[in-house]
């Protein structure tokens, strides 16, 4: 069971026979029996220290916030598709980052090399400082040189590099290989929300984490939230072990949804790619758009050999500035002004006064940038609202026919 296809109805779902039904079923208990207050223990200090239940201590479950079976089948299922040893799930993608934050500073590595542009939280979170990182703002060429100040400084104490690619909202692409080797021997944690594991495995290009906001396209539908990582074991234990102490825990209903998501996953996003590669060509020659960015237009440099598409996000900037891009937005009516991105429906965004608001005006994004996440609607009816949007029409929606 090699191709993700494949991989993406069946993973996770190898114990389904022997429990006698074809779909998973939802394990709500918030609490398992235990025998005795000897087996009891042990399973409970296996489990809250980042163990599994495959662990010989281990003869109860004891508490769904140490381990629960519906997450553990969409972990299985996520590490399959990510080429990755193991999977570890959160309640959001921001209690997946606070996590691998938490390990590195309770490991005594609080110093973070970040690459601009992240997603806004994961930007805003590094600022503060909240969780007592330490972070190095740089550009993917000056990885090497950060890590090498802060030793020459600080010492030894860098815990991660952290990159977004395709960064949000920009689209940039940064080589995620030339980012390892300037690594070293600091692991390197890779935002792989806009890409999805159909499109970009990041571990098998080196890097020791790959995260997702699994509320995006691994759900696809705007109706769940989860964050998940996938990862090494020993990663996957430090982990869970911050997740059992901080109840970051994937709810169980979250866990079964987003499990289902995933055998769907591959089929959406090759057609929300298509979509969006015919978007991307039309808007970069409307004469009402300023500039687009998107890794299939024929300008985009993407690094060889490290995605398999461009996929469903783009990026533009209407002419007239901000002015602009604030009335275009609200003349929408098929596509929906929200923020979020990788469901079935096309959604649009001003990220400088939403999602990046909190980052530092130097790093904010352009105040004419938009960003659209094209949906499964006919790509005629999407364009259709758009040219409507950019020209300032009349309200109301009509469907082309095909």
């Amino acid at each position: 069971m090699t191709h993700p296809d494949t991989m993406a109805v069946h993973g996770g779902r190898e114990d389904l026979a022997a429990l006698g039904v074809h779909v998973p079923p939802i394990d709500l208990s918030s609490t398992y029996p235990v025998t005795d207050l000897g087996s009891g223990g042990d399973s409970y200090e296996t489990l809250a220290t980042g163990g599994r239940p495959e662990d010989e201590r281990v003869s109860s479950l004891v508490y769904q916030r140490l381990w629960n079976p519906n997450v553990d089948r969409f972990e299985r299922a996520l590490a399959d598709l990510e080429h990755a040893e193991e999977a570890v799930a959160f309640a959001s993608g921001m209690a997946a980052f606070t996590a691998s934050l938490i390990a590195c500073v309770s490991a005594g590595t609080p110093h973070v090399v970040a690459v601009r542009p992240l997603y806004g939280g994961s930007d805003h979170l590094l600022a503060t400082g909240l969780l007592g990182t330490e972070v190095t703002w740089t550009g993917a060429d000056g990885v090497a040189g950060a890590i090498s100040a802060r030793r020459e400084a600080q010492g030894d104490d860098t815990g991660l590099v952290v990159i977004e690619t395709p960064a949000n909202p920009s689209l940039d692409l940064v080589d995620v290989r030339a980012v390892v080797e300037a690594a070293g021997d600091v692991p390197v944690l890779v935002d792989n929300t806009f890409a999805t594991p159909v499109l970009q495995q990041p571990l098998d290009l080196g890097v020791a984490l790959s995260m997702h906001s699994a509320t995006k396209y691994l759900g696809g539908h705007g109706d769940v939230m989860g964050g998940v990582i996938a990862t090494t074991a020993s990663w996957a234990r430090r982990l869970r072990q911050v997740r059992a102490l901080t109840g970051g825990l994937l709810h169980p209903m979250a866990a079964y949804q987003l499990h289902r998501g995933l055998q769907t996953l591959p089929v959406r996003v090759r057609a929300q790619q298509e979509s969006a590669r015919q978007l991307a060509a039309w808007l970069s020659e409307h004469e009402l758009v300023e500039q687009v960015s998107y890794p299939g237009l024929d300008d985009a440099v993407v690094p060889e050999g490290q995605m398999h598409g461009p996929g469903a996000m783009i990026a533009f900037s209407p002419r007239g500035g901000f002015d602009s891009a604030a009335e275009l937005v609200t003349r929408c009516e098929l596509i929906t002004h929200a923020v979020s991105l990788g469901g079935v429906d096309t959604l649009i965004q001003h990220p400088a006064s939403l999602t990046h608001r909190p980052v530092e005006e130097r790093a904010r994004p352009g105040e004419d940038l938009l960003r659209l996440s094209v949906g499964l609607e006919d790509v005629e009816d999407i364009r259709a609202d758009l040219d409507r949007a950019l020209r300032g029409g009349a309200s109301g929606c009509e469907t082309i026919e095909p």
